[in-house]
């Protein structure tokens, strides 16, 4: 599949920093700040929010409220409220908050595999069988995402082969998930690996690969989005203030800033529907709560060009 010579008209930015970028750090923040920064999120354009994770308590105490977030989320008009799962144990309390979405993870390197989940890429892919059945026999609408992280290299195993990360993607299909997507976990992605992997990814799903996830350990996060914009992808995790990270990723800058992201897509013509000044203002607002925390970003520092236009919006 050539690049594009017209990037998609419009993107979807899923936020992930209430998930991926709270766990990653030592701060834990009160659940009505959790809830102020969904519901700004939401004002400023938004509309797919990971809210949290099913995992226990004492393995994660910053995610510890996420039953709550789901349900206050799920009140806010036209948003995708989504969970990380990391078993059907975790699934069945995505279940009974009616989760719009709930994302399994699953890594392609059979030793972060192990490290991360303590099962093997296959032994995910049949708890992703069983979380299928559950969701059929809840009667729930609740989309299960396979996402296939270290798909371009771990920092444990070191290379990890295409053909092996197109197999677990097929295989998640095959087991029952209604997307997948790809993940960058430890920052090896570079615009030309990116291009080859999602063109191979996009031929086997199809319509049913859902989102590109990148992390900016080496700079290159929004390279690899635009990489991927070429081949018609138009979803993508980011994390305000690029919060986030891998534990298994010694050196990691964290993921592409939302704000940053919405920058790219908006000043080269991909609509997000996100008011970019509201964003910034919801940026200011969490790095102050997360105070003596790494966060990350350019577009804060300068702030828009003069010369910035929205996507669809005529020049004055």
């Amino acid at each position: 599949m050539p690049p594009l010579t017209t990037l998609p008209p419009r993107a979807v930015i899923r936020e992930v920093g209430l998930r991926d970028g709270l766990q990653s750090i030592q701060t834990i923040l009160p659940t009505a700040q959790k809830i102020a920064w969904i519901d700004q999120a939401h004002a400023a354009g938004l509309r797919e929010i990971e809210v949290g994770s099913f995992v226990p308590a004492r393995l994660l105490p910053q995610l510890a409220d996420t039953a709550e977030l789901l349900a206050h989320a799920k009140t806010l008009p036209g948003l995708c409220a989504s969970v990380l799962v990391p078993n059907l144990r975790g699934a069945e309390a995505a279940l009974a908050g009616d989760a719009d979405l709930m994302l399994l993870p699953l890594s392609a390197s059979h030793a972060h595999s192990l490290a991360n989940l303590r099962k093997t890429p296959d032994e995910v892919v049949a708890e992703l069988g069983r979380i299928r059945a559950a969701r059929d026999a809840s009667g729930r609408k609740t989309l299960i995402e396979g996402g296939v992280g270290t798909a371009f290299g771990c920092t444990l195993q070191g290379e990890v082969k295409p053909a092996e990360v197109l197999r677990l993607m097929q295989a998640l299909l095959d087991a029952g998930a209604d997307r997948v997507s790809l993940a960058d976990t430890v920052g090896y992605a570079d615009p030309a690996s990116v291009s080859r992997l999602f063109e191979q990814a996009l031929r086997l799903a199809g319509e049913r690969f859902w989102c590109g996830h990148f992390h900016d350990t080496r700079g290159l996060a929004l390279a690899n989005v635009y990489a991927s914009l070429q081949l018609g992808v138009n979803r993508f995790d980011a994390s305000l203030a690029g919060i986030g990270g891998c534990p298994h990723a010694p050196g990691a800058s964290g993921n592409a800033a939302s704000e940053d992201l919405a920058f790219l897509l908006e000043a080269g013509g991909v609509a997000t529907g996100i008011d970019l000044p509201q964003l910034l203002a919801l940026r200011g607002q969490v790095t102050g709560w997360l105070a003596g925390e790494a966060t990350h970003g350019s577009l804060h520092r300068a702030g828009l060009p003069k010369t910035f236009h929205p996507a669809g919006a005529l020049p004055r």
